[in-house]
C-alpha cells in the first residue's frame, strides 16, 4: 500500500495550540497569514503590498463612506482585501490539492479504495439506523407533545369563551344546581 505524501501526513498530524486572534479561513492572521505572506513576498511568488501586510485589520466602511457598526455597537472591522485574496487562493489550492490527492489515490489504488468504502459502508450502516430509529421516536414524540400543547391551549380557549358567553344551557344548568344546594340547605335546617 502506497503512502500519502508528506505535505497530506503533515495536515493529519495534531498540532499545537495556537493563540486565538482574528482568523482568515480558519487560521491566526497574526500568527499563520501574516508570517507566511511576509515570506512569500520576499520570495518573489507574492506581492501582496506592504501597507496590507503592515496594517491588515481595517475600518469596515458603509457605501456612503461612513464607518459600519455591528448591531452590538462595536465598529466592524475586515481583513485588508490583498491579504483576504491570498487568503482565498491558498484556500482554493488546497482544496484542489486534497482532491488531486483523492483522485491520484483512487486511480493508483482501486482495489483499495474499493475495500474502503465497502469497510465504511458496513460500519457506518448500524448508526445510520440506529440515527433513524431515534429520529423517528423524537419526531413522534414532538408530533404527540405539539397535539397534547394544542389540545391543552383548545380546551382554554373553549374555558374562556365559556366564561365569557355561558350559553343557554349552562345558565339551566347553573340555576338548576343553584336550586339543589338551597333545598339541601333548607332541608338541613328544618328540625327533624
Amino acid at each position: 500500500m502506497k503512502t500519502a505524501p508528506n505535505y497530506i501526513k503533515n495536515l493529519l498530524l495534531p498540532s499545537t495550540k495556537t493563540p486565538k486572534g482574528r482568523r482568515a479561513w480558519g487560521l491566526d492572521l497574526e500568527t499563520t497569514w501574516l508570517p507566511v505572506f511576509t515570506a512569500t513576498n520576499v520570495t518573489g511568488d507574492t506581492a501582496i503590498p506592504v501597507d496590507a501586510l503592515g496594517s491588515p485589520i481595517r475600518l469596515a466602511y458603509a457605501k456612503d463612506g461612513s464607518v459600519k457598526f455591528s448591531a452590538n455597537g462595536r465598529p466592524v472591522t475586515k481583513i485588508a482585501k490583498p491579504i483576504a485574496d491570498g487568503v482565498r487562493l491558498v484556500r482554493e489550492n488546497f482544496e484542489a490539492n486534497l482532491r488531486q490527492f483523492a483522485l491520484d489515490t483512487y486511480e493508483k489504488e482501486p482495489d483499495a479504495i474499493k475495500a474502503q468504502l465497502e469497510a465504511q459502508r458496513v460500519a457506518g450502516k448500524p448508526i445510520i439506523e440506529h440515527d433513524r430509529v431515534e429520529l423517528d421516536k423524537a419526531m413522534k414524540l414532538q408530533v404527540e407533545l405539539a397535539m397534547a400543547e394544542a389540545e391543552k391551549r383548545a380546551e382554554a380557549e373553549k374555558r374562556a369563551e365559556a366564561e365569557a358567553h355561558p350559553t343557554h344551557e349552562q345558565t339551566e344548568a347553573e340555576a338548576e344546581a343553584e336550586a339543589k344546594a338551597k333545598a339541601e340547605k333548607e332541608k338541613q335546617l328544618q328540625p327533624a
